[in-house]
This record gives C-alpha cells, structure tokens and sequence, in this order.
C-alpha cells in the first residue's frame, strides 16, 4: 500500500502543475485591474510604477509564474496586494481552524443523518417511509445552498430567534463552546445538505444490491437478526459506493463553503477566497487553487485507501 500512495502522489504532480498553469493565466485574462483597487487614484505615475515593480507585476506573466511557483515549493505564497504585504500563508492559517471546524461538523451530519435513513430506505423499500426519504433527498438535491441557508436565516433566525444570522461567536463575548455549536449549526446543517441527500440515495441503492447476495441470504437462513444481518453482514459492503462519494466530499466543502461561509459571514476559507476574487488578489486566488487541488488529490486517495480497510478483497 505505501507503494502505491507514493506512485499516486507522484502521478497527481503533474495535474497539480496543469491546474496552478491553468488557473494563472485564466487570473492573468480576467478583465479589470487590481492596482486600481488599491491605491489612491491621485498617485503620481512614478509612485505607482514602484509599486507595481515592488511586486513584479511588470514581469512577463511566465515569469510571474515561475518565481510564484519556486517560492510556493518553500512553503512561501507570497504576499497579499490587498493586504498591503501581509504574508498570504498568515491569510490562510488565520482562517483555517474555521473551515476546518465547519468541514468536521459538516461532514459528521452528512455522514450521521445519511447513512442510518439509506439504510433504513433500503430495509423497507417501497413502502411510504421510503418514498418519503427519496422525496426528501431529491429535494435536498435540488435546493441551492444559498436560497436554502437564506430561508433558515429569515425563518430561524430572523423570525424565530432560535438561532444567530452569522458569525462564529457572539460579538465581543468571552469563548464559549456552547456559543460556538450555537453559531454553527445552521452553517454546517446547510453545507452538509447537498451531500447528505446524495449519501442517502447511494447508500439506498448499495445497499438494495448488498441485499440480494447470496451471502446475505446464508446469514439469515442460519437465523442470524434482521439487524445483524443488515448492519454486520450487509453495511460493510454496502458502504464501497459511499466511500467514493466521501472521497469527492472533501474538496467539495471547500467549494460550497465559499456560498455558505458568504451567506452566514462565516470567516473561513471559502470567504477569504471569495473576497479575494473580487479584490483581484492573486497570491491568495492562486494558493486557494492550489490547496483546493490537492485536496481533490488527497480525497481520492484517502477513499482508494479505505476501499482496502472495508474491503480486504481488494489489492493495490
């Protein structure tokens, strides 16, 4: 196994160097210009000039991207233009434990809520309890995160109080945990939406295949419980299909947080790269890009590493 992670990892170099060349020149193209945004528009020519040299805007672009490239293989993003100079790596560690927060508890509804209601679809298929969870996950489909997270902040929020509109924690307050499960609740319940009504429907239809083996009807001509047959026999199997889809499910929450965390003014990753966007910063743009690329690199993997746990019937 270690010596296939390690050809893996050797394999996705070259789509990690297509993706940061790709995403440069798509920034480079984009039209407007982030100097604008930045200094004072009474600025003498030669001040801006220096200023423009100071962060090599000058350069040809293929030169910006070498020098962009040789410094982020040290650790080194470079430094933010909005910022004025602020390290782009600080940008993103300061906003890191949040994202990462929001991911685990995302993920852990998904995963909570999705698997027992597949499983319990697939106990009980066709009947009005299944076609109630089918109902429900196709609809969770197809809600948009934004419209979605607006209505629970209009109704909950707003209309009802139960919950706060945004933020991690309450202003000015002293940390509290029970503060913070407050705040994120209704952000992690809406980026986990999607992908939990996804995990439902393939957990449903893995496990109504799992079903009809041949070893499940062993176990309960044997005399086996209903629910040991189901959960000990069946789920491990039944989970392969899932396990793909909580592979892709990790950088996919980077990619929804950036509409969830704007939506709830939630201060992660996602809100950081959106600002970023519309600010033309670059460094922080093209570190994002980075860092979502490997994470679609690293969530393969880790799903092609648990296909080998659940099932030892697989080899590398």
């Amino acid at each position: 196994m270690v010596t296939y992670i390690i050809r893996r990892t050797l394999l996705s170099i070259p789509i990690l160097l297509g993706i940061t060349i790709l995403s440069f020149a798509i920034m480079k193209a984009a039209p407007g210009d982030p100097m604008s945004l930045m200094m004072d528009p009474t600025i003498s020519a030669a001040d801006r000039e220096a200023f423009i040299d100071k962060y090599g805007l000058n350069d040809p672009e293929y030169v910006q991207y070498m020098k962009w490239l040789g410094n982020m293989l040290q650790g080194d993003f470079g430094t933010s233009i909005v910022k004025k100079g602020t390290p782009v790596a600080d940008l993103i560690f300061a906003r890191l434990p949040n994202t990462l927060i929001l991911m685990i508890f995302s993920t852990l509804v998904a995963l909570l809520i999705a698997i027992p209601f597949g499983v319990l679809s697939a106990k009980r298929p066709y009947t009005k309890l299944d076609y109630g969870i089918t109902v429900t996950s196709f609809i969770g489909l197809a809600i948009p995160n934004f419209w979605f997270g607006l209505i629970l902040i209009m109704v909950l929020s707003v209309n009802l109080g139960w919950f706060p509109t945004g933020g991690v924690s309450t202003l000015n307050a002293d940390f509290n945990v029970l503060d913070r499960l407050h705040h994120i609740i209704l952000p992690a319940f809406v980026l986990a939406t999607a992908d939990m009504a996804g995990l439902t429907r393939y957990t449903r239809s893995s496990m109504l295949d799992v079903m009809r083996q041949d070893y499940i009807r062993t176990a309960r001509a044997k005399g086996f419980r209903e629910n040991k047959v189901i959960f000990k026999h069946g789920l491990r199997n039944g989970l392969m299909p899932v396990i793909t889809i909580f592979g892709l499910m990790i950088p996919s929450f980077i990619g929804g947080a950036v509409v969830v965390e704007q939506i709830f003014t939630w201060p992660g990753l996602g809100k950081l790269f959106i600002d970023s966007a519309f600010s033309r910063d670059y460094p922080v743009i093209m570190a994002m890009t980075v860092i979502s690329a490997v994470l679609v690199v690293v969530g393969n993997l880790i799903a092609d590493i648990l296909y080998a746990i659940v099932d030892p019937r697989i080899e590398y």
